[in-house]
C-alpha cells in the first residue's frame, strides 16, 4: 500500500506521458508511451507495482525546484559532507524554436546525477513492473546498462553504474564526488518499433540539455503574461502544457488514475482522458497564461474524434487522447491503492454519459481564439454549428452534469447556463462559421434558455441560484453565472449566489466543496474534499463582481495549497490541509490562472 503523500510528488511530461518522482528521488509513476498506457512503474497506487528509486545511502535534507522556465525537475540532497543534484526529464524532441514542444520524442526518461559539493554515498534501485505491475520482467546485463523483458514492452535502463540482479530488481551502491555527473535513462520500446538501446553518457547529456533549451525556447515565445502571481500563472501554463498530448492535441484532466478524493474512499477515477469541457476551459486559461498554437489542433481533434451530431446523437463527453470512444471502466483488484483506496480504476465510464454543459465550454473557447478561426476548415466550422444546434435541441434534458453524477440525471442549472453560453458565443461567431441564417433561431432559444433559469433556478428561500430545478442544494458551478457574463456581476442574485456560497458551501478554512456529498445527488457513499477549481472560481466571481480585496483572500488560501513545486492537485483534505485526488490536475490550475487574470484586470479597471 503507497503512502507517500501527493504533494510530495513532480511531475515531468514529454507531451506524451508523464513521470511523477518523489522528493525521494523514486519514480513512483510511470505509463510508456501515453499518459493513459499502463505503468511501468506503479508504485503511486501499491508498493510492489514498480519503482526506481536514487538517493543517498545516509541521512538527507531535500529541496526541489523545476530547472527555470521549464518542466525539467531538479532535486537537491544535502548530506553531511555532500550535496548532490538529481535531474529528471522526459526527453523532448529537436527544438524547432519553440514551436511545436514535443515533436519527435524518443520515449526515454533522463536523470542526471551531478555531485556540488563533497561527497555522497548513494544507492540504486530499479523496478520496472509493466502493466500496471502485473509482469514480473526478466532482467538481463548487457554492457552499458539491463535489458527487461515481458509483456508487450522492451525496456532498457542506461547506467554507468553497475547493478546486481535479484528477484526482477537491480541494486547498487556507489559514491559521487565534487565534480562528476553521471547519466542514467529508460528507454521503451514495443516488440514491434526499432528497439530501444543503451545511451552514450554525452549524448544523454547533449539531449538533456536540448530539453531544458526546448521548454524554455516555448516559454519565451509562449508566455507574455505580466500581471499579479506572474510566476505561478506562467508555471500552471507549463503544467498545462506538460498535461496536453502532441500528436493529437488532446489535453489530458490529469496525469494519473485512483488518486482518491477521501483517504480510503471509493471516489476514485482514472483522469488520464480528454474531457471536452476540461480541455476547453484549458484553451482558455492557455490563451492568459501560454498563447498556445495548439487550440487549432485541439479542434481539429474534436472534429475528428467526433461523429457527425444529428437530433440523435450527442456530443460523446470525452475521449482517448488518440480519438477512443470506448472507454469502459474497470477495475484492477491486485492494486491496494494509494492509502488503501479501493478500488484501482482504469478507464472511466463517464464516457457514456450525457452532459449538455460541454457545448457551452467548446463554443466559448473557439470564441476566445475567434481571431484565429479564419484559418479553421469547413469540417470544424460544421462542427461548432452542430455543437450549437444540439445545444438548441437538448438544453431542455436532464444531464448528470458537469460533476459526472452517477445518480438520476437532473435538470442542473450549471448545465441550461452552459447551453445558453453556447448560443450566445455562436451567435457572436456567426459570420466566422457562416451561420448567418441560424442566428434568429439560436437567439430565441437563447432568450427561452435564460428566462427558463431565472425562472426555475432561483431559489427564493435558499436566497441563491441552486444545483438543479426545483432544489434546495448550493452548486459551486453556477459561480460560473457572472464569469460568463448570464446576468451581469452587480445582479442582487447574483451576489447573493456568491455569498451564499462563500457562507455555506465552505470548510472551516474558507475552501469551497463541489456540493455537499451528503445530500446524495451524486448516487455515492462517502466525502470528498474541497474542491480546488471551485475556490478559484469564488475568487473569480469575487472579481468580476468589484470585490478585488476578497478575491485576492481566496485567491492566496487556494495557491497556497500548490506543493513545494507549484503542483496542485485536484481537492484539499478539509481535516488535514492534505493535497487529495489526481495530480497534478488541469482544472486547478485553469482556475488559478483565470482567478489571476480576473483579478489583475478588475484592479486595473479599480485604479483606472
Amino acid at each position: 500500500m503507497s503512502s507517500t503523500p501527493i504533494a510530495d510528488y513532480g511531475m515531468v511530461s514529454d507531451r506524451h506521458s508523464a513521470a511523477l518522482i518523489s522528493r525521494g528521488g523514486s519514480v513512483d509513476w510511470l505509463c510508456f508511451p501515453r499518459f493513459d498506457s499502463p505503468s511501468i512503474f506503479g508504485r503511486l497506487l501499491d508498493d510492489d507495482a514498480g519503482h526506481w528509486s536514487i538517493h543517498p545511502s545516509v541521512p538527507y535534507r531535500v529541496s526541489r525546484r523545476y530547472v527555470d522556465r521549464t518542466m525539467v525537475l531538479e532535486t537537491t540532497f544535502h548530506v553531511e559532507g555532500g550535496v548532490v543534484e538529481l535531474t529528471d526529464a522526459l526527453l523532448a524532441g529537436p527544438d524547432d524554436g519553440g514551436h511545436r514542444l514535443g515533436v519527435g520524442v524518443p520515449r526515454v526518461l533522463a536523470r542526471r546525477l551531478s555531485c556540488t559539493e563533497g561527497q555522497v554515498p548513494m544507492e540504486f534501485e530499479y523496478c520496472p513492473r509493466p502493466e500496471y505491475g502485473l509482469i514480473t520482467p526478466i532482467l538481463a546485463q548487457v554492457d552499458g546498462g539491463l535489458t527487461a523483458r515481458g509483456g508487450a514492452e522492451w525496456l532498457v535502463l542506461t547506467t554507468p553504474v553497475t547493478l546486481g540482479v535479484g528477484g526482477s530488481t537491480g541494486r547498487g551502491g556507489f559514491t559521487m564526488r565534487a565534480g562528476e555527473a553521471l547519466h542514467f535513462a529508460l528507454h521503451r520500446s514495443t516488440l514491434e518499433e526499432t528497439p530501444a538501446r543503451v545511451w552514450d553518457q554525452d549524448e544523454l547529456a547533449s539531449r538533456l540539455d536540448s530539453t531544458v533549451a526546448a521548454w524554455r525556447s516555448w516559454s519565451a515565445l509562449h508566455q507574455a503574461y505580466d500581471g499579479p502571481w506572474r510566476d505561478l500563472v506562467h508555471h500552471s501554463g507549463r503544467v498545462l502544457q506538460a498535461l496536453s498530448f502532441q500528436p493529437s492535441g488532446a489535453i489530458v484532466a490529469a496525469a494519473t488514475t485512483s488518486l482518491p478524493e477521501s483517504v480510503g474512499g471509493y471516489r476514485n477515477w482514472d483522469y488520464r482522458y480528454t474531457w471536452v469541457r476540461d480541455a476547453s476551459l484549458t484553451m482558455g486559461a492557455l490563451w492568459v497564461a501560454a498563447c498556445p498554437d495548439e487550440a487549432g489542433d485541439f479542434f481539429a481533434f474534436l472534429t475528428t474524434a467526433a461523429p457527425s451530431l444529428d437530433s440523435d446523437r450527442a456530443l460523446q463527453i470525452m475521449f482517448g487522447v488518440g480519438g477512443e470512444h470506448d472507454l469502459s471502466e474497470r477495475t484492477l483488484p491486485h492494486l491496494r491503492g494509494w492509502r488503501g483506496s479501493r478500488p484501482v480504476r482504469v478507464g472511466n465510464d463517464a464516457w457514456k454519459q450525457q452532459q449538455i454543459d460541454v457545448y457551452g465550454e467548446l463554443l466559448d473557447a473557439a470564441y476566445q481564439f475567434s481571431d484565429q478561426l479564419s484559418d479553421i476548415d469547413d469540417d470544424v466550422r460544421r462542427f461548432f454549428v452542430a455543437c450549437a444546434d444540439t445545444a438548441a435541441e437538448r438544453w431542455l434534458e436532464k444531464d448528470q452534469g458537469i460533476w459526472e453524477v452517477r445518480g438520476e440525471p437532473q435538470h442542473f442549472l450549471y448545465s441550461k447556463v452552459m447551453c445558453w453560453s453556447a448560443l450566445d458565443r455562436a451567435i457572436r461567431l456567426a459570420d466566422h462559421l457562416g451561420a448567418a441564417d441560424r442566428v434568429e433561431s439560436w437567439k430565441r432559444t437563447r432568450e427561452e434558455i435564460h428566462d427558463t433559469v431565472l425562472r426555475e433556478g432561483w431559489n427564493e428561500e435558499v436566497g441563491a441560484f441552486t444545483q438543479y430545478f426545483g432544489s434546495t442544494d448550493l452548486d459551486a458551478a453556477n459561480l460560473m453565472m457572472p464569469i460568463i457574463g448570464f446576468l451581469p456581476a452587480d445582479d442582487p442574485r447574483i451576489r447573493a449566489t456568491i455569498d451564499a456560497t462563500a457562507e455555506r458551501l465552505t470548510d472551516d478554512n474558507g475552501l469551497v466543496y463541489r456540493y455537499r456529498a451528503e445530500g446524495g445527488v451524486d448516487g455515492l457513499a462517502g466525502e470528498e474534499g474541497t474542491f480546488l477549481l471551485c475556490t478559484f472560481w469564488l475568487a473569480e466571481a469575487l472579481a468580476v463582481s468589484g470585490q478585488a480585496g476578497r478575491a485576492r483572500t481566496v485567491f492566496e488560501r487556494a495557491a497556497a495549497h500548490a506543493n513545494d513545486v507549484g503542483l496542485l492537485a485536484e481537492e484539499v483534505d478539509p481535516a488535514s490541509g492534505e493535497l487529495l485526488g489526481n495530480f497534478p490536475q488541469a482544472f486547478s490550475h485553469i482556475g488559478l490562472v483565470n482567478a489571476a487574470w480576473a483579478i489583475h484586470q478588475a484592479e486595473r479597471g479599480t485604479s483606472g
